[in-house]
């Protein structure tokens, strides 16, 4: 059974960092790009960052400069580091493999999720 699991999350004054983790058992994604996601209250989910097996990466225009996303494919596991975090990063935030060793942005791309990790920051 594949599963993503993510963690880390948590609660955060503004100007604060976590780091996130998320662990895929189940199956190797050594060679898949590996993506983050959020949905803030009330919102859409949205994409955060991505990063393929040979460490290409993109990220949102809004989160550029704050987070870094990186991998340890000998872990099997994908990180976001976020900095200098904002009331508007508040959300649950979701690891995801995708289908294919593209970088993706959209969703549609992604056939695997973990379940989430809550981030709150505190204004």
């Amino acid at each position: 059974q594949v599963q993503l699991v993510e963690s880390g999350g948590g609660l955060v004054q503004a100007g604060g960092s976590l780091r996130l983790s998320c662990v895929a058992s189940g199956r190797t994604f050594r060679m898949n790009a590996m993506g983050w996601f959020r949905r803030a209250p009330g919102k859409e989910r949205e994409f955060v960052a991505a990063i393929t097996w040979s460490y290409g990466y993109t990220y949102t225009d809004s989160v550029k400069g704050r987070c870094t996303i990186s991998r340890d494919n000998a872990k099997n596991t994908v990180y976001l580091q976020m900095n200098s975090l904002k009331s508007e990063d508040t959300a649950t935030y979701y690891c995801a493999a995708a289908r294919s060793t593209a970088l993706a942005v959209t969703a549609g791309a992604y056939g695997y999720w973990g379940q989430g990790t809550q981030v709150t920051v505190s204004s």
